[in-house]
């Protein structure tokens, strides 16, 4: 049987309904998916088919975006989050991974969820997605990694004050962030020997300890313990040569050391097509790499490029896994 992947709907003032019915208008049953959410949400004149399992999407997918309804409370105001849609928001994603778990999905992608709007609406208690779906997954390590055809890249550090990255950035952080990549490069991505560029802290890679000892008390000794393993490792490098084309041709991955230091070379390389996976679950989850743009939301001026490579990235990792 035919698995299609679930998208499950995110902030309904958001972006997310949008996106999902032009990525269907692009993509039609060539890479059938389906929505869990209020069929109420999306764009007037989406054609619409509900279903009522996920089996019966890759055929509803030649007709219309197939909708496994999930309703919602109190009207939808787009720009402005409702905080009456909150409770539903975590429903639907707990709802999407038990479809995934189960099998009766192939992968799961993520329309941007606001974290605010959870928070305030519904007492969400985790900072982010990622860490929602690892409860979920059962306390599950995760590392988040941000791909394109450009670039794939992970921090080890993620949602904390620059000022906290030196003390958070512990030996055992670094080892399972690079494990959890080196795993997921070779079972999702097909990469047979993986070859990770591990960027330094400090400007220069600390430049010998003049410019901070991270790299000397923290990183190093690391890459020299999974090297012995026989990792594919380069570095500790300086950040500032890691990302220009020809640096990016010697690896299949890197391991920045916080968010930015991620975040900024992926999206100045190829900001449209820049997909969120989260690394170490026992399935396959990719989101779009934006946010809710609530500031756009029902204007029809959403771009669904990031969520169709999202889409695309997702198909492809649960049918490598399932091989």
């Amino acid at each position: 049987m035919t698995l299609a992947v679930a998208l499950s709907c995110g902030e309904p003032a958001g972006v997310g309904a949008e996106i999902a019915a032009k990525a269907w208008g692009l993509l039609g049953a060539d890479l059938p998916f389906f929505l869990i959410g209020d069929p109420a949400h999306l764009p007037a004149g989406t054609p619409v088919i509900e279903i009522g399992d996920p089996s019966e999407a890759c055929a509803a997918a030649v007709r219309g975006l197939p909708v496994l309804r999930h309703a919602f409370n109190g009207p939808l105001t787009p720009g402005t989050p409702n905080p009456a849609h909150a409770k539903g928001v975590i429903e639907v994603i707990a709802r999407a991974v038990d479809l995934v778990q189960s099998g009766q999905a192939l992968a799961l992608c993520t329309a941007p969820i606001h974290k605010q709007a959870l928070q305030d609406g519904a007492g969400f208690a985790y900072p982010g997605h990622t860490e929602y779906l690892a409860a979920l997954a059962g306390g599950a390590k995760v590392v988040m990694m941000l791909a394109s055809d450009a670039l794939r890249v992970v921090p080890t550090t993620i949602h904390i004050p620059l000022s906290e990255v030196p003390g958070a950035l512990t030996p055992a952080l670094l080892e399972d962030t690079i494990r959890i990549t080196h795993a997921a490069l070779v079972r999702d991505f097909g990469v047979a020997r993986p070859r990770l560029a591990i960027a330094g802290l400090n400007p220069h890679a600390g430049e010998g300890g003049k410019m901070g000892r991270e790299e000397i008390t923290v990183i190093t000794p690391v890459l020299e313990c999974l090297r012995g393993e026989g990792f594919d490792l380069r570095g500790p490098m300086s950040a500032d040569t890691m990302f220009h084309a020809a640096a990016r041709a010697g690896y299949d991955a890197a391991i920045a050391m916080y968010h930015d230091q991620a975040l900024i070379p992926i999206k100045t390389l190829d900001f449209d097509r820049g997909v969120n996976v989260t690394l170490g679950l026992p399935f396959v989850r990719t989101s779009p790499d934006h946010g809710t743009a609530l500031d756009i939301a029902g204007q029809g001026a959403a771009n669904p490029t990031s969520l169709i490579e999202a889409l695309k990235m997702a198909h492809n990792m649960g049918a490598a896994r399932r091989r």
